[in-house]
């Protein structure tokens, strides 16, 4: 199987590839003979009635400052396309919004990895809230007093903005600690989404668990052990990568989302894990592959594409 593959991402210059997830997406697509192209974001136009990138045909090798080469930009009919995979990084704000609902034009006929409709109606912080009973205490709202009455009862807390990504904006308040009055006055300056309160959960000082699912089955994870001093364990925030396995209590997690990230054409998920709860389901541009890979001597890469061409092939035999 010979596959159209265009690749919505950021700017494939400034990727780091010994840690990037699209990166490894994108040599194993190349070693199946798929052809690869790849746009920004900012690329897509709509126009009488069709959805059109401005891409590049893509070759990729892992060579440190020659990671990729481009062929000459055209305007690629997105409905051509075989595949096409929406990796662009949060932040998840009205223009990845916008870029979910221009790609549900031409989801009937190219295969978009993950579904632009459910990863629109899944925001990682939010989807979550639909499994409760996996989840820590939880608040959303803009109400300061509500906030007050959640830290009165479980004092300690972590207080983060609901669309935030890499651990940016994420605070721990101790019991004692007298910055919730000003942190508050500073989200609703910042944002005027609610923001979210948790309990504390002291799980965290040995590390987070990133597990990446394909098609709703765990294929790996890895410890993020957070710097000393530090409440966060995100890569991003510096966290370091530590080999682990998965607790029966994580397979229950992953058995329960599961069926709801089949059904909703979620293909490859990151779901963060502290202890015995479920944090975030990350559905926009779950990371994590090369991580695990190396640790655990796998090639998660691989059963993503084999997933991805079975849906392809699926959907032509429905089509048929």
């Amino acid at each position: 199987m010979s596959l159209a593959v265009a690749i919505q991402m950021d700017p494939i210059e400034t990727i780091n590839i010994d840690k990037d997830s699209s990166f490894m997406m994108a040599l194993e697509a190349q070693r199946r003979g798929h052809a690869l192209y790849h746009y920004l974001p900012r690329a897509l136009s709509f126009r009488h009635g069709r959805l059109y990138a401005r891409a590049q045909p893509l070759t990729v090798k892992r060579a440190y400052g020659a990671h990729f080469a481009f062929g000459t930009a055209e305007w690629l009919d997105l409905a051509t396309m075989d595949v096409i995979l929406m990796r662009q990084d949060p932040p998840f704000d009205m223009a990845y919004i916008t870029a979910t609902h221009l790609l549900e034009h031409v989801a009937r006929t190219a295969l978009v990895v993950n579904d632009p409709e459910h990863v629109r109606n899944a925001p990682e912080k939010l989807f979550v809230t639909h499994f409760p009973d996996l989840m820590p205490p939880t608040l959303i709202t803009s109400d300061r007093e509500e906030v007050l009455a959640f830290r009165a009862e479980h004092r300690d807390i972590i207080v983060k903005p609901l669309f935030g990504n890499g651990g940016a904006g994420v605070f721990h308040l101790k019991p004692d600690d007298e910055n919730l009055g000003s942190l508050l006055e500073m989200f609703t300056q910042l944002y005027r989404e609610p923001i979210i309160v948790q309990r504390y959960l002291p799980e965290i000082r040995a590390g987070d668990k990133r597990i990446i699912l394909v098609e709703g089955e765990p294929m790996g994870a890895v410890s993020r052990i957070p710097q000393a001093g530090e409440a966060r364990a995100n890569f991003h925030a510096g966290g370091a990568a530590g080999r682990t396995t998965l607790t029966t209590r994580e397979r229950d997690i992953c058995a329960a989302i599961g069926p709801a990230l089949r059904a909703r054409g979620l293909v490859f998920v990151g779901i963060d894990v502290i202890g015995d709860y479920l944090t975030e389901i990350n559905v926009t541009s779950p990371t994590g592959i090369q991580e695990i890979n190396a640790l655990d001597g796998i090639t998660i890469e691989v059963t993503l594409w084999d997933a991805i061409e079975a849906r392809v092939a699926a959907r032509r035999t429905a089509r048929a």
